[in-house]
């Protein structure tokens, strides 16, 4: 990965003020708030370490505007600062003279950690390569750095103006995570094996909706394995559920799933059985007893027996998104036995997103999969050979370096 591409070994940081782009977007839990996994504020870590002598400015967002993970990051800097086992103060402040200030009096070995960046109505939107480096987030903060570092790969796909804008107007180097992740997944692709198995979940279908198309159209899905949100869209297309889900551009979605289902017949399997919330109580019904009110939580034993066999005989498996809600204690059956059925079977084994991260780690598994990323839809388009943006951002930011 690294050929064509600067790290922190290509630059002297001491007493240089650095902007270190992260993604500590964690699991938030829906009732309480607080941080579920602290995965991606762990892996943080390494790079400021790294960075010693350094001015450390430290960027994020954190969830989606709108939704019960949107909150600021008070919390990712004191854990941040339990880890790194360093001073981390919180700048309750993204691009406003009070974020700059702090920049500007900022003393060697110092690490702040401005606000949520989706606080900026820029950050909400994706833009050109070219464009965003006229945005006015980069605009105003340019000028107080030396470096920028891109050290996120699970937003790698993205092109907010935080993730490529900077790297248009400042000398820019990948951290170590980025560095190290990629070496590592590009060693695992060069001995993956078929047959392929995907097993998706979570909630976000228009991802998953692109995943899936791209990774069987580079021949990297020969079983998907369906759980989360993304089932019932299935299902729905399949007329196997027969009421309207209520989820945003539905009709799209189904349309798209029948379609795909209609082009390969032979790769999807969905649920036949569901865990549904009954009063907090887990209760395992066939999904043509399911009711319009039904809150489906949960895979059921039934399906679970299925897709196990499918895993055990697969040579190359992907998994991103939790089959239903693990974190409430009656649900974590599905995602849970997906898990160990990955973790027993001989196949190379890639794991991907924040939740199912928090996942392996509740449930004992870290060391029994290959790899681990926090990545999602950038990792998809990675496995696919897909170039990222903040790749392409890299290699041209060596390119200027070069003919400096």
């Amino acid at each position: 990965m690294c050929v064509g591409i600067l790290t922190l070994d290509n630059f002297d940081v001491k007493g240089k003020t650095v902007l270190l782009r992260v993604d500590m977007n964690c699991p938030i839990h829906p009732d309480t708030c607080k941080i579920l996994g602290t995965k991606r504020i762990e892996e943080v870590v390494e790079t400021i370490n790294a960075l010693d002598g350094a001015k450390i400015v430290v960027i994020s967002h954190q969830g989606r505007v709108g939704r019960d993970d949107f909150v600021g990051m008070e919390e990712h800097a004191k854990q941040l600062e339990k880890f790194a086992n360093k001073k981390v103060r919180y700048v309750a402040d993204v691009i406003g003279s009070l974020a700059q200030k702090e920049i500007k009096e900022m003393n060697s070995d110092e690490i702040i950690l401005l606000d949520n960046l989706r606080l900026c109505a820029e950050e909400n939107y994706e833009f050109s390569l070219e464009e965003s480096a006229r945005t006015i987030m980069v605009q105003r903060l340019k000028d107080l750095f030396d470096l920028f570092i891109l050290d996120s790969f699970p937003s790698a796909h993205r092109t907010h103006p935080s993730l490529v804008g900077f790297a248009q107007v400042l000398p820019t180097c990948a951290g170590r995570l980025l560095e190290k992740e990629v070496k590592q997944l590009d060693n695992i692709l060069t001995v993956a094996k078929s047959p392929f198995t995907v097993v998706l979940g979570g909630s976000k279908v228009d991802d998953r909706l692109k995943a899936i198309k791209l990774l069987i159209k580079k021949e990297r899905a020969d079983h998907v394995l369906l759980t989360g949100v993304i089932a019932n869209v299935f299902l729905r297309a399949q007329g196997r559920i027969k009421f309207p889900l209520n989820i945003k551009d539905e009709d799209e979605m189904v349309a798209s799933a029948h379609s795909l289902i209609g082009d390969h017949p032979d790769v999807f399997s969905t649920p036949v059985d569901i865990a549904v919330n009954k009063d907090g109580k887990r209760v395992e019904i066939d999904v043509r007893d399911l009711a319009k009110d039904d809150e489906i939580f949960d895979i059921g034993t039934k399906t679970l027996e299925h897709y196990s066999k499918i895993i055990s005989s697969a040579g190359t498996i992907f998994m991103s998104g939790p089959a239903g809600f693990f974190e409430k204690e009656n649900f974590q059956f599905g995602t849970k036995s997906l898990l160990e059925s990955i973790a027993d079977s001989m196949a190379t084994s890639i794991i991907s997103g924040g939740h199912l991260t928090s996942a392996l780690k509740q449930f004992g598994l870290n060391e029994k999969v290959n790899h681990i990323s926090t990545a999602g839809g950038a990792l998809v388009r990675y496995l696919t050979g897909q170039k990222l943006p903040m790749i392409k951002c890299l290699e041209d930011a060596a390119e200027r370096h070069v003919r400096v």
